[in-house]
């Protein structure tokens, strides 16, 4: 896949960012994103060059621009446990950079052989990483550029990101896409590009003005378009329905009228809701009609005759697309709602693409293999902006 980077230092773009513990400082809950980029890396490795990985990891605190990272944000969004974890992964070491540009930076990166890797420091605790002024963004990409021959992208998850190592670096070394991100786009065209009919999509998640852009472009391209999670209950307010204490955006309640209006016939929300007094594991819990929510109470799944449904919209379809929870799967008595649906988007035999993000920790949180899907996204919000039509800066960096 590689053949010009023989004795070549090639600065390899990866996201790695990846949950961890909240108990358990350090300790990785998910390294799904660490294994996405291996096969890229193992062919790398392969055809002689020496690997420089960079990523950034969480959203650390270096504002305004030029301000020093706080050294608990430090601690907090350190690449080190990855690098630990990622020469597991390899069975190899991984040298580990404390910084991104420094002197050890600089250090690691002399001291590679043919096959070697390194990790470098978070990108963001470099104030030009994520600048929105270009001078400050390209100078930060001449320094990462400074470090090795030729660039390779495979961050999925980061290219709707016009930031330095993603945009800026592509434009000043010979530069390519890596297995992943190919894999991505060619999932993703599948989904765009006459995808097999029928084709239904399953949109969860908190508020539908994050997925607005996305379900008027599939509403053009799917048969159906099945709503549950937090935003399902701005459309069923949209319906008349009173929704209690749940999550509510008062501000697109007409927009989901205007929707329903017209694609009616598309639209299937949810007939019952798991309830609960308090967003809370130990909550009282009751299931009720999607049109009787009581006033204080707050919906947090779909319910078992909504899973039915949905279910059956699902049993022979050719193509899937799901993004989104249906409830809180992180508190048990919420899991069942998007358990039920995964399982029937698993079972349905259709080419299914789970959209990343926390549809993605879902369906390792809820103990389902990944293989039981075609593809696992690592982008959530990157494929959603594929979908919807936009420019990613990403992959028009590297002609894609």
């Amino acid at each position: 896949m590689f053949p010009s980077v023989d004795g070549r230092r090639v600065l390899l773009r990866a996201d790695l960012n990846v949950p961890f513990l909240k108990d358990q400082p350090g300790v990785i809950a998910d390294d799904g994103r660490i294994k996405a980029v291996l096969p890229t890396i193992r062919a790398l490795r392969e055809a002689g060059a020496s690997v420089i990985v960079i990523s950034h990891l969480g959203r650390p605190k270096g504002e305004p621009l030029g301000t020093p990272v706080p050294t608990a944000d430090q601690a907090k969004y350190t690449l080190g446990p990855v690098a630990v974890r990622l020469g597991e992964l390899l069975d190899a070491p991984v040298a580990f950079a404390t910084d991104t540009i420094g002197p050890s930076a600089q250090s690691t990166v002399d001291a590679l052989g043919k096959g070697d890797v390194a990790l470098l420091e978070n990108l963001r605790f470099n104030a030009g990483e994520t600048s929105k002024d270009d001078a400050e963004r390209g100078a930060f990409a001449d320094q990462l550029a400074a470090l090795a021959d030729v660039y390779v992208d495979d961050a999925f998850g980061a290219v709707h990101r016009k930031h330095a190592s993603v945009y800026d670096v592509a434009a000043r070394l010979p530069h390519q896409a890596g297995q992943l991100v190919g894999k991505e786009v060619e999932v993703l065209k599948k989904l765009t590009e006459n995808p097999e009919k029928p084709y239904v999509v399953v949109l969860g998640g908190s508020k539908v003005s994050d997925k607005l852009a996305v379900i008027e472009a599939l509403l053009s391209k799917a048969d159906k378009l099945l709503i549950g999670g937090g935003m399902c209950f701005t459309f069923l307010k949209a319906k008349g329905y009173s929704v209690g204490g749940s999550l509510l955006q008062d501000e697109m309640v007409d927009t989901c009228k205007e929707l329903l209006a017209a694609h009616g016939d598309k639209i299937v929300l949810p007939r019952d809701i798991v309830i609960g007094d308090k967003f809370a594991a130990d909550a009282q819990v009751s299931t009720v009609d999607a049109a009787a929510i009581p006033d204080g109470w707050l919906g947090l799944d779909i319910g078992p005759e909504s899973v039915k449904d949905f279910s059956q919209a699902l049993a022979g379809t050719k193509t899937v697309f799901w993004n989104g929870p249906m409830g809180v799967f992180e508190l048990a008595p919420f899991a069942a709602g998007t358990l039920g649906v995964a399982q029937a988007i698993a079972a349905s035999g259709a080419f299914t693409v789970v959209g990343g993000g926390d549809s993605a920790a879902a369906v390792r949180a809820l103990g389902l293999k990944d293989e039981a899907f075609s593809h696992i996204s690592t982008g959530g919000g990157a494929s959603l902006e594929y979908l919807e039509g936009k420019v990613l800066p990403g992959l028009a960096a590297l002609g894609i």
